[in-house]
């Protein structure tokens, strides 16, 4: 049975940072890019960074260059995005992905 389960999630101040992980049942990750997308209250989900197979490639998009890091433990089947210099905006729940196969999301609320 193939399942993503995200997890770190959670209250955090402006300016916090927090790490999402995204752990991996029934994949061998080696072979997958990953993604993370988020959506907030009112909006559409959208992409926030990826990463490539063997961790090479990653891409952001632009509101969270520089504040977000996408990185990938294969051996441990996990994949992470660490948030630092959190904003209310980035109030949202976060997905992993892979293909077609989606985890449950994780709340990440930044608020004082």
């Amino acid at each position: 049975q193939y399942q993503l389960v995200e997890s770190g999630g959670g209250l955090v101040q402006p300016g916090g940072s927090l790490r999402l992980s995204c752990a991996a049942s029934g994949f061998t990750l080696d072979y997958y890019a990953i993604g993370w997308f988020r959506q907030a209250p009112g909006k559409e989900r959208e992409g926030v960074s990826c990463i490539s197979s063997n961790g090479g490639n990653t891409n952001y998009t632009d509101s969270v260059k520089g504040r977000f890091t996408i990185s990938r433990d294969n051996a441990k089947n996990t994949v992470y995005l660490q948030m630092s210099s959190l904003r209310p905006e980035d109030t949202a729940v976060y997905y992993c992905r892979l293909g077609p196969y989606w985890g449950q999301g994780t709340q990440v609320t930044v608020s004082s």
